[in-house]
């Protein structure tokens, strides 16, 4: 799946992006907004797969816009101006679509972005792992996490947060509790809660069905409950 934003001045111009994006099969609407700026964290933490964006907006152009972003996702210019189609594809876009354009002429520009971003996804997957670290893609970057290193992963519906020692912010990842359960090594790691992983190495301070990491405290469920008390029984002096 490609989340997908939507970024218009016009109020009229997001609501028809947002029909075509709902309507099409592999792209799911993250976000719609009416000001670029608005729109910083989610591509900041790496949750934007595609932008639509408008080239004339009040506060700033969308091509003006586009250049703070260090790397982003794929973009797909819209505008009335056939002007600025050199300088979008300049910024490397992956198309530049004309209004008032119809959704025959949104589903080619959208084909075109799907086609790179499978293509990326399938060189460079989101999630490698061996017994001694994994690689995370997390704000377009790629980065190297050691086992040893992690306290304890969140889970939540469309990305993970690894919490490192160490770190004072989580790494963001797109990805499931799910599949990065199934690459960790069960000896290291446990599941305790519907939304949480644990490194045991790291499990030093247990109050009241929680576990203590600083100032966090991460719940054990019931659910999960019996094989935490199995693995303490095991190592309990």
């Amino acid at each position: 799946m490609i989340n997908a934003i939507a970024i218009d001045d016009e109020p009229l111009a997001v609501q028809l992006l947002k029909g075509y994006i709902l309507r099409t099969s592999g792209l799911k609407l993250t976000g719609t907004y009416y000001n670029p700026f608005d729109a910083m964290d989610q591509i900041d933490n790496g949750l934007v797969d595609l932008m639509f964006i408008d080239i004339q907006m009040p506060e700033i152009s969308g091509i003006e816009f586009t250049r703070t972003l260090k790397k982003g996702p794929k973009i797909i210019f819209t505008t009335a101006y056939d002007k600025y189609a050199l300088e979008g594809f300049r910024l490397e876009a992956v198309d530049y679509l004309l209004k008032p354009f119809d959704y025959a002429e949104f589903l080619r520009a959208t084909a075109k972005a799907q086609k790179l971003i499978d293509m990326e996804r399938r060189i460079l997957p989101r999630i490698e792992t061996n017994n001694e670290f994994l690689f995370l893609r997390a704000q377009y970057k790629i980065r190297r996490v050691n086992f040893s290193d992690i306290l304890y992963i969140e889970g939540s519906k469309d990305y993970i947060r690894v919490f490192v020692q160490n770190e004072t912010l989580p790494i963001l990842s797109l990805s499931s509790l799910k599949v990065l359960e199934s690459k960790l090594p069960e000896s290291k790691f446990m599941r305790v809660h519907r939304s949480f992983i644990v490194n045991l190495e790291k499990v030093n301070t247990i109050e009241r069905s929680r576990i203590v990491f600083g100032k966090v405290y991460v719940p054990v469920s019931e659910q999960f409950k019996d094989k935490f008390l199995e693995y303490l029984d095991h190592n309990f002096l």
